[in-house]
Protein backbone atom coordinates (compact mmCIF):
# COMPACT_ATOMS: atom_id res chain seq x y z
CA UNK A 1 0.00 0.00 0.00
CA UNK A 2 1.03 3.59 -0.61
CA UNK A 3 2.53 5.65 2.18
CA UNK A 4 0.91 9.04 2.77
CA UNK A 5 2.47 12.09 4.41
CA UNK A 6 0.32 14.51 6.43
CA UNK A 7 1.64 17.64 8.12
CA UNK A 8 -0.28 20.08 10.32
CA UNK A 9 1.48 23.36 11.01
CA UNK A 10 0.88 26.12 13.52
CA UNK A 11 2.69 29.35 12.69
CA UNK A 12 4.15 31.77 15.24
CA UNK A 13 1.82 34.48 16.53
CA UNK A 14 2.13 37.67 14.51
CA UNK A 15 0.04 40.51 13.07
CA UNK A 16 -1.83 39.70 9.87
CA UNK A 17 -2.94 42.61 7.68
CA UNK A 18 -3.50 41.56 4.09
CA UNK A 19 -3.51 44.95 2.35
CA UNK A 20 -4.84 44.70 -1.20
CA UNK A 21 -4.35 48.37 -1.99
CA UNK A 22 -5.38 51.88 -1.06
CA UNK A 23 -8.71 53.40 -1.87
CA UNK A 24 -9.67 57.01 -1.24
CA UNK A 25 -12.27 57.17 1.48
CA UNK A 26 -12.85 53.42 1.38
CA UNK A 27 -12.90 50.88 4.17
CA UNK A 28 -10.82 47.85 3.28
CA UNK A 29 -12.22 44.56 4.54
CA UNK A 30 -9.01 42.79 3.67
CA UNK A 31 -8.96 39.76 5.96
CA UNK A 32 -11.01 36.80 4.81
CA UNK A 33 -13.17 35.36 7.58
CA UNK A 34 -15.16 32.29 8.51
CA UNK A 35 -17.59 31.65 11.37
CA UNK A 36 -17.05 28.79 13.80
CA UNK A 37 -19.65 28.53 16.52
CA UNK A 38 -20.41 32.06 17.67
CA UNK A 39 -17.02 33.56 16.77
CA UNK A 40 -15.35 34.78 13.59
CA UNK A 41 -11.87 33.64 12.63
CA UNK A 42 -9.58 34.95 9.91
CA UNK A 43 -8.31 32.66 7.18
CA UNK A 44 -5.59 32.53 4.53
CA UNK A 45 -6.35 30.67 1.31
CA UNK A 46 -4.54 27.53 0.24
CA UNK A 47 -3.57 29.27 -2.99
CA UNK A 48 -1.83 32.00 -0.98
CA UNK A 49 0.23 29.37 0.86
CA UNK A 50 1.08 27.61 -2.40
CA UNK A 51 2.26 30.98 -3.72
CA UNK A 52 4.70 31.17 -0.80
CA UNK A 53 5.94 27.65 -1.49
CA UNK A 54 6.47 28.47 -5.17
CA UNK A 55 8.44 31.55 -4.15
CA UNK A 56 10.67 29.41 -1.94
CA UNK A 57 11.48 27.02 -4.78
CA UNK A 58 12.11 29.89 -7.19
CA UNK A 59 14.52 31.57 -4.75
CA UNK A 60 16.24 28.29 -3.85
CA UNK A 61 16.72 26.86 -7.35
CA UNK A 62 15.09 28.87 -10.13
CA UNK A 63 16.17 26.32 -12.76
CA UNK A 64 14.02 23.68 -11.03
CA UNK A 65 10.82 25.70 -11.41
CA UNK A 66 8.77 26.17 -14.55
CA UNK A 67 6.75 29.19 -13.44
CA UNK A 68 8.68 32.17 -12.09
CA UNK A 69 7.44 35.52 -10.84
CA UNK A 70 9.14 38.82 -11.71
CA UNK A 71 8.31 41.47 -9.08
CA UNK A 72 9.56 44.28 -11.35
CA UNK A 73 7.10 43.51 -14.14
CA UNK A 74 4.47 41.92 -11.84
CA UNK A 75 4.19 39.00 -14.25
CA UNK A 76 4.73 35.24 -14.39
CA UNK A 77 6.73 33.51 -17.07
CA UNK A 78 6.88 29.84 -18.08
CA UNK A 79 10.02 28.08 -19.27
CA UNK A 80 7.93 25.34 -20.89
CA UNK A 81 4.36 26.23 -21.85
CA UNK A 82 3.58 22.54 -22.38
CA UNK A 83 4.57 21.85 -18.74
CA UNK A 84 6.67 18.94 -17.49
CA UNK A 85 6.15 17.30 -14.09
CA UNK A 86 9.26 15.23 -14.70
CA UNK A 87 11.48 18.26 -15.29
CA UNK A 88 10.07 20.91 -12.94
CA UNK A 89 9.34 20.56 -9.23
CA UNK A 90 6.47 23.08 -9.26
CA UNK A 91 4.68 21.27 -12.09
CA UNK A 92 5.13 18.04 -10.13
CA UNK A 93 4.01 19.29 -6.71
CA UNK A 94 1.37 21.86 -7.59
CA UNK A 95 0.03 20.58 -10.90
CA UNK A 96 -1.10 22.67 -13.84
CA UNK A 97 -3.86 23.24 -16.35
CA UNK A 98 -3.51 24.70 -19.83
CA UNK A 99 -6.97 25.02 -21.39
CA UNK A 100 -6.76 25.10 -25.17
CA UNK A 101 -8.81 24.13 -28.16
CA UNK A 102 -7.27 21.87 -30.77
CA UNK A 103 -8.18 21.26 -34.40
CA UNK A 104 -11.88 21.15 -35.19
CA UNK A 105 -12.48 22.85 -31.82
CA UNK A 106 -11.56 19.70 -29.91
CA UNK A 107 -10.57 19.94 -26.27
CA UNK A 108 -6.76 19.98 -26.09
CA UNK A 109 -6.47 20.78 -22.39
CA UNK A 110 -3.23 19.72 -20.71
CA UNK A 111 -3.59 19.25 -16.97
CA UNK A 112 -2.18 17.49 -13.93
CA UNK A 113 -3.66 17.41 -10.46
CA UNK A 114 -1.31 18.84 -7.85
CA UNK A 115 0.26 16.11 -5.72
CA UNK A 116 0.70 18.46 -2.77
CA UNK A 117 -2.67 19.29 -1.25
CA UNK A 118 -2.93 22.34 1.00
CA UNK A 119 -5.81 23.32 3.27
CA UNK A 120 -6.89 26.81 4.19
CA UNK A 121 -5.06 28.31 7.17
CA UNK A 122 -7.42 29.23 10.02
CA UNK A 123 -6.54 31.54 12.89
CA UNK A 124 -6.24 30.00 16.33
CA UNK A 125 -7.77 33.10 17.90
CA UNK A 126 -11.18 34.68 17.23
CA UNK A 127 -11.21 37.98 15.36
CA UNK A 128 -12.72 40.83 17.36
CA UNK A 129 -12.61 43.53 14.70
CA UNK A 130 -9.26 45.25 15.25
CA UNK A 131 -8.77 48.03 12.69
CA UNK A 132 -5.79 50.29 11.92
CA UNK A 133 -6.38 53.73 10.39
CA UNK A 134 -4.15 55.73 8.08
CA UNK A 135 -4.13 58.46 5.49
CA UNK A 136 -3.00 58.51 1.90
CA UNK A 137 0.35 60.25 1.59
CA UNK A 138 -0.23 62.25 4.77
CA UNK A 139 -3.08 64.15 3.13
CA UNK A 140 -5.98 65.42 5.14
CA UNK A 141 -9.54 65.37 3.93
CA UNK A 142 -12.73 63.39 4.06
CA UNK A 143 -11.56 61.13 1.22
CA UNK A 144 -7.99 60.54 2.41
CA UNK A 145 -8.60 58.33 5.45
CA UNK A 146 -8.58 54.56 5.02
CA UNK A 147 -8.80 51.66 7.46
CA UNK A 148 -7.25 48.22 7.43
CA UNK A 149 -8.24 45.13 9.40
CA UNK A 150 -5.48 43.59 11.50
CA UNK A 151 -5.38 40.38 13.52
CA UNK A 152 -2.70 39.30 15.97
CA UNK A 153 -2.90 35.52 15.82
CA UNK A 154 -1.30 32.23 14.79
CA UNK A 155 -2.55 30.21 11.82
CA UNK A 156 -3.03 26.46 11.45
CA UNK A 157 -3.10 24.53 8.18
CA UNK A 158 -2.49 21.01 6.86
CA UNK A 159 -0.73 19.62 3.80
CA UNK A 160 -1.04 16.12 2.36
CA UNK A 161 1.27 14.32 -0.04
CA UNK A 162 1.64 10.80 -1.40
CA UNK A 163 5.29 10.62 -2.50
CA UNK A 164 4.56 7.78 -4.95
CA UNK A 165 2.33 10.14 -6.93
CA UNK A 166 5.31 12.37 -7.72
CA UNK A 167 7.37 11.90 -10.85
CA UNK A 168 10.36 12.13 -8.51
CA UNK A 169 9.42 10.86 -5.01
CA UNK A 170 12.57 12.46 -3.56
CA UNK A 171 10.84 15.81 -3.97
CA UNK A 172 8.74 14.99 -0.91
CA UNK A 173 11.78 15.91 1.19
CA UNK A 174 12.07 19.25 -0.63
CA UNK A 175 8.38 19.88 0.02
CA UNK A 176 8.97 19.44 3.76
CA UNK A 177 11.92 21.83 3.59
CA UNK A 178 9.79 24.44 1.83
CA UNK A 179 7.13 24.32 4.56
CA UNK A 180 9.79 25.39 7.06
CA UNK A 181 10.66 28.49 5.03
CA UNK A 182 7.39 30.07 3.82
CA UNK A 183 7.54 33.83 4.21
CA UNK A 184 5.23 35.71 1.83
CA UNK A 185 1.63 34.64 1.57
CA UNK A 186 -1.20 36.26 -0.33
CA UNK A 187 0.00 36.27 -3.92
CA UNK A 188 1.76 38.89 -6.00
CA UNK A 189 -0.93 41.55 -5.60
CA UNK A 190 -1.83 41.20 -1.91
CA UNK A 191 0.96 39.62 0.08
CA UNK A 192 2.05 40.54 3.57
CA UNK A 193 5.12 39.58 5.56
CA UNK A 194 4.15 36.90 8.03
CA UNK A 195 6.32 34.14 9.45
CA UNK A 196 4.48 31.08 8.14
CA UNK A 197 7.16 28.65 9.30
CA UNK A 198 6.10 25.97 11.81
CA UNK A 199 6.30 26.89 15.48
CA UNK A 200 4.37 23.73 16.31
CA UNK A 201 4.08 20.80 13.92
CA UNK A 202 2.53 17.33 13.75
CA UNK A 203 3.71 14.88 11.08
CA UNK A 204 1.96 11.60 10.27
CA UNK A 205 3.32 8.97 7.86
CA UNK A 206 0.80 6.21 7.31
CA UNK A 207 -0.96 3.88 4.90
CA UNK A 208 -4.25 5.39 6.06
CA UNK A 209 -5.48 7.82 3.36
CA UNK A 210 -7.19 10.06 5.98
CA UNK A 211 -5.12 12.73 7.75
CA UNK A 212 -6.64 12.50 11.28
CA UNK A 213 -4.42 15.40 12.43
CA UNK A 214 -6.21 18.33 10.81
CA UNK A 215 -7.18 21.06 13.29
CA UNK A 216 -5.43 19.16 16.09
CA UNK A 217 -3.90 22.24 17.73
CA UNK A 218 -5.82 24.59 20.01
CA UNK A 219 -4.99 27.77 21.87
CA UNK A 220 -4.27 26.97 25.53
CA UNK A 221 -3.70 30.16 27.51
CA UNK A 222 -0.85 32.04 25.86
CA UNK A 223 0.50 28.88 24.26
CA UNK A 224 -0.61 26.12 21.90
CA UNK A 225 -1.51 22.55 22.78
CA UNK A 226 -2.76 19.37 21.11
CA UNK A 227 -4.49 17.54 23.96
CA UNK A 228 -6.97 15.81 21.63
CA UNK A 229 -4.11 14.40 19.53
CA UNK A 230 -2.22 13.24 22.62
CA UNK A 231 -5.34 11.59 24.01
Amino acid sequence: MSKHLFVTVVTPTAVAANNRGEGDGSTLSTLQKITRGSDQYTTVSAEAIRWGLREYFQNTDEKATNRTFNPDTDKYTLKNERFSAKEFIDDDLFGYMDAKKGKDNEDATTKRRGALEVSRAISLDPYYGDVAFGSKGGERGKTSIHSTEVHCTAYQYTVALTPESLKDPKRAVLALESISAVRHVGGNHSRFLYDFRPESIAIRITEDPSPWIMDCFKRMGDGVGCSRLVR
